[in-house]
């Protein structure tokens, strides 16, 4: 998995690609979002739509991203995730814990409401 970060006015976007699994692919999203937030983000669009496949660790990674956003008095939104993503969610009934958009602009936009 790679990721990249872009700061978009109040909004940062972090876009990845590849698989969202559990080991390496953990510890750099995971540092990467403490950096965000340490250095004062509170906006997080994850733009899932380079991601092929994720497991209950990846699954996990997001959960502990949004908590992460959320106790920094923010939020982690999630755009482009494929159907095979957006029905994981649904079946761990985890659609309340996660905004999810179409778009990397749509789920930006949302902050702004």
């Amino acid at each position: 998995m790679t990721l990249s970060t872009v700061t978009r006015g109040e909004v940062t976007v972090v876009a990845l690609t590849g698989n969202l699994m559990g080991g390496p692919d953990a510890s750099a999203l995971n540092a990467a979002l403490h950096e965000l937030v340490d250095a004062g983000t509170k906006h997080v669009v994850l733009d899932l739509a380079g991601v092929q496949f994720m497991n209950s660790s990846g699954l996990g990674l997001l959960i502990g991203g949004a908590s992460l956003l959320k106790a920094a008095g923010g939020a982690l939104k999630i755009a482009g995730a494929s159907e095979k993503i957006l029905t994981l969610i649904r079946i761990t009934r985890l659609g309340s814990v996660f905004e999810t958009y179409p778009t990397v602009e749509d789920a930006a936009a949302s902050f702004k409401k």
